[in-house]
């Protein structure tokens, strides 16, 4: 069976989703894409090759990368020879990514609060903090309800996000950046649910101030236990960096969580 999926650019369930969710307009932007060119590509490979040789999956493994932005660690999985889909809302990324697609890669337009397979992924995997974005509880758990059930039964979702705690630590107030001309200038906070950056842009030609922002939850151990118990996943293993050495709630800078879909 091949997974296919429909063009979501007019899909009539995603034109009722809150049109002002920052994640929308952000990364699909050209300022996103330009402040964020630089991402490490190695760092990328490397924790790619990191979880492949400690998942050890079959050669005919199928892999979901949900939020998969324009693909760089969808490309390294298929240089192994597994069968990879990559997901993303920001048409952007999913044009980009599309120039690398081959006979076991395929990028596809797609909302993550929507159903994406039943029972066809041996592995799922959420890269860079690819979640805690919305607004409610209820959308969070839907995104993990879709995931458990494009899993197979045994089959394993990979949940990499910062660690709270340590980027409460290390949170930079201001910076300032300029690419192309344009001057980014970004701050920095936090409550007690959320990390928020704002993203103000000088130099854009624009007669009116041009800004952007980000939200993320502060999502814990406990908090994803929590929700993988309520859909049907069981949490398994723990990590704290891309080289998957031993977590520690302090001093870690990721939060890498392996949770497997239990058979009821």
């Amino acid at each position: 069976m091949k997974l296919t999926f429909k063009d979501r650019e007019m899909d009539p369930n995603i034109s009722k989703i809150n049109q002002e969710e920052w994640f929308k307009h952000w990364f699909d932007s050209s300022f996103y894409h330009k402040l964020y060119a630089n991402r490490d590509e190695r760092e990328a490979a490397g924790f790619v090759d990191a979880l492949t040789e400690e998942l050890v999956p079959a050669n005919d493994s199928k892999m979901l990368d949900l939020g998969c932005g324009n693909g760089r660690h969808s490309k390294r999985l298929s240089l192994k020879g597994y069968s990879v889909t990559g997901l993303d809302l920001s048409s952007a990324s999913i044009l980009d990514a599309k120039k690398y697609e081959s006979s076991n890669l395929n990028f596809f337009r797609h909302d993550m609060r929507l159903p994406f397979g039943n029972n066809y992924f041996d592995y799922v995997f959420s890269f860079f903090t690819s979640f805690g974005y919305f607004k409610s509880n209820l959308e969070d758990e839907q995104v993990l309800s879709n995931i458990s059930r494009s899993l197979k039964p045994g089959g394993m979702f990979v949940m990499d996000y910062l660690n709270v705690a340590y980027a409460e630590k290390r949170l930079v107030p201001d910076e300032q950046n300029e690419i192309d001309g344009i001057v980014y200038k970004i701050k920095r906070w936090t409550d007690e649910k959320h990390f928020y950056k704002s993203i103000v842009l000088a130099n854009t030609g624009s007669r009116y101030p041009v800004e952007f922002n980000e939200q993320v939850r502060k999502f814990r151990v406990e908090d994803f236990n929590q929700m993988f118990a309520n859909n049907n996943l069981q949490l398994q293993r723990v990590y704290g960096d891309y080289q998957l050495g031993t977590y520690d709630k302090e001093t870690s800078p990721r939060l890498i969580l392996f949770a497997q879909k239990i058979s009821k």
